[in-house]
């Protein structure tokens, strides 16, 4: 989705037409309330459309938080990682990969504390369960015992605006 309003559907080439059609009309409810959404934040500072020259001004500060609150959590946690990458994701706020490299969305520092503190946690625990199981979940309450009502509070915000 785009600020103006427009929505792309993007899908596998073997996906039919008629599976796109379904899809867009069973998302239709939440569509049209992000395109609201989009229509009333404008283009007031709080609410605007973030592009890739926000990206690059805030890509350094993004990445100071991120190591500093790493270090923080990571003495809890006490788990070993590769590196950190700060990067402009469109659909996720970070991700770990199997090799301990840790990526966070640069939109992070636009975020309340407890919300950036959660996602590095979150991000954290990926490197001793590579998953969502009930362990991994039990690592997160671990620093972050009201978490599902962040995960709720992320969900709301989205990645489209600050």
């Amino acid at each position: 989705m785009y600020g103006d309003g427009r929505v792309v559907v993007t899908s596998p080439f073997s996906t039919k037409q008629t599976d796109i059609e379904k899809f867009v009309a069973d998302k239709k409810r939440w569509l049209l309330e992000k395109i609201n959404f989009l229509k009333r934040a404008g283009s007031s500072r709080a609410g605007r459309v973030l592009t890739r020259r926000d990206y690059l001004e805030n890509k350094n500060r993004a990445l100071f938080l991120v190591r500093e609150r790493v270090e923080f959590y990571n003495k809890i946690y006490g788990f070993k990682f590769n590196k950190i990458f700060i990067r402009n994701q469109k659909t996720r706020w970070g991700s770990c990969s199997k090799k301990g490299n840790l990526s966070i969305n640069y939109k992070i520092v636009f975020l309340p504390k407890n919300h950036q503190d959660y996602i590095i946690a979150h991000e954290l625990c990926h490197l001793k369960e590579f998953n969502h199981s009930k362990k991994f979940w039990a690592l997160v309450a671990k620093t972050f015992p009201d978490y599902p009502d962040i995960k709720k509070e992320l969900r709301k915000i989205g990645l489209f605006y600050r």
